[in-house]
């Protein structure tokens, strides 16, 4: 495996499930990082990620016996949906454990593939490790989500789809969970033209392939904390961590609010929705020290949640000063809070929450708190409306914002 001509041979297999992930100039990136950056559509691929490349190509290197015994794995998401409908495809029985904290929607898209789903463990370590008693227990066949090197080899196609469209790539940004993705798509590059540098990105909370390459040994992290779920790995796969470590020239870590302004940065100037994992080399474009390069980053996946979308534009209009809370404490007498109002209104905030309190001071006439959320265009905007309120005489105090 991870051969130049397995490469060829996944190429010609995923073909048949995949939807063509053409790149997408991005000029609003190209020009915050000052190179010119290209977006390799993975979140727009069947089943939503580019985890179908990898089960594919594996079910496919199987022998009639180990399909037709069934097929089990461990996710919380894009490897089960990945899995599930590779198995569709092939008519045989896929057994998926996912965790028990797995949102809903995620494990109806599972079923609606066809696979057995079992929810079992809080986290992902505790389902991996029931997969493999079921494995053990009936016989099934484990199909991994990142420590398989024909697994690896599925996922290293999109190194050959980028090439193809832009031959004179500079740079290849990966995300980085167990390494599968990376070893794959790292090792394809460097095959077909050893130039192109090859940089992973993890999240700062969950960078075990970093902490791994800096001992020079595969090492486990004591835990994985972050809002990218999809690579929230402790150990990467022992079976590929030599391929990343031949070929990844440097490995990137962001910060959590670097994912929540990518994603608000991926919906307003592309109008694309890219889980948080996938935004990772989204984020890291802005710790990239070169300019005026060919840069590909891959968006990963675009299988999110609702509920996560929401927590994760509003604390990302917070992050940007869009949002915000102050304190007053005004008279309370008629015609107050029209005059705060008025004020807010005069210098164009737009008031989403009032909160009053009579109860912050022993003396109702003297003053009571009023607590209000504001839309604002940004930090000078905010800055401004602060002024005028301090202006006024209101004195604001800036607090946390609760939406």
């Amino acid at each position: 495996m991870l051969t130049l001509d397995k490469f060829e041979e996944a190429c010609e297999a995923v073909s048949k499930v995949t939807s063509e992930t053409k790149l997408l100039y991005s000029s609003y990136f190209s020009d915050k990082c000052g190179n010119q950056v290209y977006l390799k559509p993975e979140n727009m691929q069947n089943t939503g990620a580019y985890k179908v490349r990898g089960s594919y190509f594996k079910i496919s290197t199987m022998t009639d016996e180990e399909r037709e015994r069934g097929l089990v794995t461990a996710s919380a998401g894009n490897h089960a949906q990945g899995v599930a409908y590779a198995a569709s495809k092939y008519g045989v029985k896929a057994t998926i454990v996912m965790p028990t904290t797995t949102p809903l929607i995620k494990v109806n898209r599972t079923k609606g593939y066809g696979a057995e789903v079992v929810l079992y463990g809080d986290i992902y370590d505790e389902a991996a490790a029931y997969a493999e008693k079921l494995a053990k227990e009936k016989g099934l066949t484990m199909v991994h989500p990142f420590n398989d090197l024909a697994v690896a080899t599925g996922q290293g196609t999109i190194a050959m789809e980028i090439i193809k469209e832009l031959p004179l790539v500079e740079y290849i940004l990966v995300p980085i969970g167990g390494g599968g993705l990376c070893a794959g798509v790292s090792t394809l590059a460097k095959l077909l033209n050893p130039k192109i540098k090859v940089i992973g990105v993890e999240p700062a909370g969950a960078a075990c392939m970093k902490a791994s390459i800096e001992k020079g040994e595969v090492v486990e992290l004591p835990s994985a904390s972050t809002i990218a779920d999809g690579t929230a790995v402790k150990k990467p796969g022992d079976k590929i961590f030599p391929y990343v470590q031949k070929n990844v020239d440097e490995i990137i870590t962001v910060d959590d609010d670097e994912l929540i302004a990518a994603f608000l940065d991926m919906v307003e100037n592309h109008k694309m929705i890219v889980e948080n994992s996938g935004l990772l080399t989204v984020a890291a474009l802005n710790h990239l020290d070169i300019k005026g390069k060919k840069v590909v980053s891959i968006l990963s996946g675009g299988n999110m949640d609702v509920i996560t979308m929401s927590s994760v534009v509003q604390q990302g209009l917070i992050f940007r000063d869009r949002i915000f809370t102050v304190s007053v404490l005004l008279p309370d007498k008629p015609g107050e809070l029209a005059r705060v109002s008025q004020t807010i209104a005069d210098v164009q905030g737009n008031v989403i929450k009032l909160e009053h309190n009579q109860f912050v001071s022993t003396n109702r006439n003297a003053a009571v708190e009023l607590r209000i959320t504001l839309e604002a265009f940004g930090t000078d905007h905010k800055e401004q409306i602060l002024k005028t309120l301090d202006e006024k005489g209101y004195k604001p105090k800036q607090v946390r914002t609760i939406l």
